[in-house]
Formats: C-alpha cells, structure tokens, sequence
C-alpha cells in the first residue's frame, strides 16, 4: 500500500532526527563537548535572524533559514567531512549527492523537489541567500574555535592559508561579518600560535 502524504513527511521528520547524532570537529563554547550537525544548523538559523542586516544584499529571511536548516541533513548517510580533512574532502560530493538523492526522496513529490533545489541552491552558492548561508556556515565554526581557545585549530595543526583558502568566498555573502570574523576570531589566533601562519 502506498504511504499517504502525511505518512511520508513524517518519515523524512523521525529520519531527519539522525541530524542530533552526527557528531562534529568543533567544540561547543564550554570547550569540552563537540556540537552536532543539529545545533550547528540551529545555531546558524539564530544568526541569520540576528545578523541577516549585514547581507551584502536583501535577502529573503525564511528561504535563507530553510537552507540553513536542510543543508547538512545529507550528513546522515555521508557522515560530517572536516573543514581540512583532504581524504574525505575528495569524496566528499559523491556521498552527499547520494545521501540527497535517498533522504529527500523519503517526502513527498512537492516537498522532496522543494527541498532538494533548497539544498543544490546552497551547494551552487550562487544566489544571495545561498551566498549569506554559506558565510554563516563558515563564520559558525570560526566564533566556537574562537570562543574555546583555538582547540580545535591546535589539536589539527590548522594553517592560516587554508582557513583563507576555505573562506574565499564568503565576504561575498556579507563582507561586514567576514571582516568581523577575521579580526575577532582567526587574526588573534594567528597571533597566539594557535593558527599557523606559514
């Protein structure tokens, strides 16, 4: 028998739990537990509502938190690939497409189709919801690296030239929260050692 509608979004919904096990590099501000996928996609939705005025440009609010919200959903089935982990990096996309191909397609026709063109508009990173997301998804990680010590930065001996690397696009979602971020989260650790600058 074929599941009903509501059937099927409740699927996705106790699916989407998964989020609260994958586990991250980044510490949260106590410095002692790591954060999940899930409060890192909340954690960002609550800056896009408080800094969503320093987007380079006006951007729709409710899109931008919907795509902060989906996009590391895929983590469920591809696992959360570190910032600076070249290995996983390189197969990083195949297993996310995959991973978006089986857990969208547990919704609906209407919503799987909505929400995978949320979650390919943040991975293009091409319009400017998608660009301010993405600033987030970086700036995010940078504030608890800063807030915890540089641990993390520490701990995988973190060079300066691929946090810039890694960051070379995300002024283009707001230039003001990345200059912010420079000065206040990555220079001092540059600084203190805690960041290498080659």
């Amino acid at each position: 028998m074929e599941k009903s509608r509501l059937q099927r979004q409740f699927d996705f919904i106790l699916e989407a739990d998964k989020e609260k096990l994958i586990m991250r590099q980044t510490r949260l501000s106590d410095g002692v537990h790591h954060e999940n996928d899930a409060d890192h996609a909340w954690h960002m939705a609550l800056m896009c509502i408080l800094l969503s005025e320093y987007s380079n440009g006006e951007i729709d609010l409710l899109r931008t938190i919907s795509m902060i919200l989906i996009h590391d959903i895929v983590e469920i089935d591809a696992g959360d690939t570190y910032a600076y982990d070249d290995r996983a990096l390189s197969s990083q996309r195949e297993r996310e497409l995959k991973a978006a191909d089986r857990l969208y397609s547990l919704l609906p026709p209407d919503q799987c189709e909505k929400l995978r063109a949320l979650w390919d508009e943040f991975e293009a990173g091409e319009t400017k919801e998608a660009k301010f997301a993405r600033t987030l998804d970086n700036i995010q990680p940078a504030m608890l690296n800063n807030a915890t010590d540089g641990i993390e930065w520490r701990n995988h001996g973190v060079k300066l030239s691929r946090i810039l690397e890694r960051n070379k696009n995300t002024a283009e979602g707001s230039a003001a929260l990345w200059q912010y971020s420079y000065e206040n989260f990555i220079k001092p650790h540059v600084e203190k050692g805690s960041i290498i600058d080659e």
